[in-house]
C-alpha cells in the first residue's frame, strides 16, 4: 500500500483509541477539536450520520493540523466524494462497498471498511488492505470472534467499533489482533450538546492513560 495508508495505519496503532464523532452543531467543531487534542487523541472518525459532517471535519482539520480527521460511516461514492473535498485524511465504512474501496483506493485515501466474515475479510484482502474496521463489535461476539477470525488471517489487522467503552476497552486493546478501537463514549451526545469540553478531554486522557499502560 501506499505511504499515505502506511502513515494512517501507524498513526491508528500508536493512537489505540479513535473517537467516532456525530456532531450536528458545525460551529462547536473548533471547541471539540481542542477538547481532543488536549486529551491527547491523535485522530478522530467524524460520520457522515450528522448533517454538515464536512464542515466539521474540515473545521477540525484546521484548528488542529496534529489531529488526524477522517470520515466515517462513509456509504457512497458521493459521501466519498464529500469526505475528500472536505480534507478527510482516512475513510471508514461500516460494510464492504468495493464501488467506495476502488474510489479511494484510485485516489490514495486510505480506506477502512467493515469487514466481518471470512469472506469479506479475503475479498478486502484481495483489493490490498490489512486494516479493516469490524462493526459492530459487541453484537458480532466482540474480541473472541476478532481473535478467531485472526487464526486464518494474520496479516490482518481489526478496528472494532459498537459497545467499546472504558469497560472493555483494555480487554480489546490487549489483543495482537487489533489496531485500534473506534469509540464514541469520549464524546457523547449529551457532553458536546452541552459544552462539556472539559470532560470530553478527561474521558480522552483517561482512555489514553489505558492505552500506554497496556501498548507501551
Amino acid at each position: 500500500m501506499s505511504k499515505q495508508y502506511q502513515s494512517v495505519v501507524q498513526t491508528f496503532f500508536r493512537a489505540g483509541i479513535i473517537p467516532v464523532i456525530r456532531l450536528d452543531q458545525t460551529n462547536k467543531a473548533a471547541m471539540l477539536a481542542k477538547a481532543l487534542a488536549d486529551g491527547e487523541m491523535e485522530a478522530a472518525e467524524v460520520t457522515f450520520r450528522a448533517q454538515g459532517a464536512e464542515k466539521v471535519i474540515e473545521t477540525m482539520g484546521v484548528q488542529c493540523d496534529h489531529l488526524m480527521v477522517g470520515a466515517g460511516t462513509v456509504l457512497t461514492v458521493e459521501q466519498a466524494q464529500r469526505a475528500k473535498d472536505a480534507g478527510a485524511r482516512f475513510i471508514v465504512s461500516p460494510g464492504f462497498n468495493a464501488k467506495v474501496v476502488e474510489f479511494c483506493l484510485n485516489r490514495d485515501i486510505p480506506v477502512f471498511p467493515g469487514c466481518v466474515t471470512p469472506t469479506e475479510i479475503e475479498r478486502a484482502m484481495e483489493m490490498g488492505l490489512t486494516v479493516l474496521k469490524f462493526f459492530p463489535a459487541e453484537q458480532f461476539g466482540g474480541v473472541k470472534t476478532i481473535n478467531a477470525l485472526a487464526g486464518p488471517y494474520q496479516q490482518v489487522k481489526f478496528m472494532p467499533t459498537g459497545g467499546i467503552s472504558m469497560d472493555n476497552l483494555g480487554e480489546y486493546l490487549s489483543s495482537p489482533a487489533i489496531a485500534a478501537c473506534g469509540g464514541t463514549f469520549m464524546v457523547k451526545a449529551d457532553l458536546l450538546e452541552q459544552d462539556r469540553w472539559e470532560e470530553v478531554t478527561k474521558r480522552c486522557r483517561k482512555a489514553m492513560k489505558l492505552v500506554k499502560e497496556i501498548r507501551r
